[in-house]
């Protein structure tokens, strides 16, 4: 008869939970276009090491994801959530302890207690202490039946945040292999344009004693040395700026490395001969499985469709069992008798009655989060694919910038030597020579820039696509 009772109370407990919408979130819009380039798998799954064939870089990205301070925190961070995955696992299963206790009661003498007490029925002919101990030992457990899985939603909710964690330091691992190379090459084309400057320089010294030596003898003005003085404290000016962006990169990669600044081993000489890898982007279905940032944001995704069903149940009556067994006297003379073991079983439904408001707003709020979830996951699968359009867009132009630059390089190179012959025999002015000689300069520089901004787009394409965070046998990643 109780046990029918006690289901009666739970059916009309049950009852009382409001009419609730289930509060799905509208699905997934963004398609992805169908006529990517599948004709070969993504580069993504490609390692760092073997597109990149600079040893120098390679050693220097491996430092970085060894020592980097951001990935250190956000692997902190994976810690922190699978703790929290862990607890929520433990909070569906039976809790269970030891319990010991003791304490002293003193009861009235006209109570009902203190009437039964006055004559031991345990010990004949002697009476009960007026203050009696109470000393227990044993086994207690609790147990919430997870009637409506509220624990075990939160648990699988917990757990896809773990995973969106793990995905969010892989994502920041291509972020960092992309910027380390970034700053490598940004430091390689630096040094060649130094090089070009102080090469230019020196070109411009040698040209300033001839120019003297011709006004000497009349044939040039002071004019023409003034101005080419002035062209050539320009290019020393522009010399300082140069080491000075040299710095802040070693220092920019230092920072990268998580190191105080020291030599970085560099090969610039081929820099501008190096022709760098190339890259597939695949079909959109691989982006979606390689960039971790997506994976990031459908694994938070399916965490806040867990959290509305957890919200939801909070409404429904919980369904408790508690039992306890052990050893219960008033002395430590009789704990260990057998007359003085104790157990007990109960259970007990709770619903809520009072703080419905407060579990209406927070069912509201989960409703809101998954809203955004499918809001956000589709922010980032647009933006994941947007930047890899830029990014081989930019391959495929500063390919064809480079063809031309080049070609612009020789033909400045021998307008420059041109000038310079036609000013010996007096067939050209002191401008013509300066002027071509400039363009010479802006051109080279402009090369070094074009070829940055190639390997660059490169690299950039590759952590678009979601490369570089796979560990790989014998190596880092």
């Amino acid at each position: 008869m109780t046990g029918r009772r006690f289901v009666l109370a739970l059916l009309l407990a049950g009852g009382c939970a409001p009419k609730l919408a289930q509060g799905p979130a509208r699905a997934v819009e963004l398609q992805l276009p169908t006529d990517a380039d599948g004709s070969s798998p993504s580069s993504a799954a490609q390692p760092y090491q073997e597109l990149l064939s600079d040893p120098n870089l390679v050693a220097l990205i491996d430092e970085a994801l060894a020592q980097n301070q951001e990935l250190a925190l956000l692997q902190q961070e994976v810690f922190v959530t699978r703790a929290e995955l862990r607890a929520k696992k433990g909070e569906v299963l039976p809790q269970a302890g030891l319990q010991v206790g003791a304490g002293v009661e003193k009861v009235g003498r006209f109570t009902s207690q203190g009437a039964s007490d006055a004559d031991d029925p345990i010990l004949p002919g002697r009476t009960v202490p007026e203050v009696l101990g109470d000393v227990d030992a044993g086994f207690v457990a609790s147990w919430e039946v997870d009637v409506w899985k509220r624990l075990r939603n939160a648990s699988k909710a917990a757990r896809f945040r773990y995973l969106a964690s793990v995905e969010g330091r892989n994502f920041a691992v291509t972020q960092l292999v992309s910027e380390v190379a970034d700053a490598y090459y940004e430091l390689e084309a630096l040094d060649n344009q130094l090089e070009v400057i102080e090469a230019n320089i020196e070109l411009q010294s040698n040209s300033l004693e001839v120019l003297e030596l011709q006004k000497a003898a009349g044939r040039v003005t002071e004019l023409a040395v003034q101005r080419f003085q002035a062209d050539r404290l320009r290019n020393q000016s522009h010399r300082f700026d140069v080491l000075q962006e040299i710095i802040a990169t070693e220092n920019r990669l230092h920072f990268l490395l998580g190191r105080l600044p020291q030599p970085i081993a560099r090969d610039s000489a081929a820099f501008i001969e190096t022709e760098p890898g190339q890259l597939a982007v695949g079909t959109p279905a691989d982006l979606l499985e390689n960039r971790p940032d997506v994976r990031a944001a459908e694994a938070e995704l399916e965490a806040a469709k867990l959290d509305v069903k957890s919200a939801r149940a909070a409404f429904y009556p919980s369904l408790g069992i508690d039992a306890e067994v052990g050893l219960n006297s008033f002395d430590l003379q009789h704990l260990v008798d057998p007359e003085s073991i104790a157990w007990g079983v109960a259970g007990r439904v709770l619903a809520p009655l009072v703080n419905r408001a407060e579990l209406r707003a927070r069912y509201d709020a989960d409703n809101a989060r998954q809203v955004a979830a499918v809001i956000a996951y589709e922010r980032t699968v647009l933006g994941a694919w947007l930047e890899v359009s830029t990014q081989m867009s930019m391959v495929k132009n500063t390919t064809e910038s480079l063809t031309l630059r080049r070609q612009q390089v020789a033909r400045l190179e021998d307008a420059s030597q041109t000038s310079s012959d036609l000013f010996r025999s007096a067939r050209a002015d002191y401008l013509e020579v300066l002027t071509t000689r400039r363009e010479a300069l802006e051109s080279k520089l402009e090369l070094i820039e074009t070829r940055r901004d190639q390997m660059r787009a490169v690299v950039d394409t590759y952590q678009a696509l979601g490369g570089g965070w796979r560990p790989v046998e014998g190596g880092q990643g």
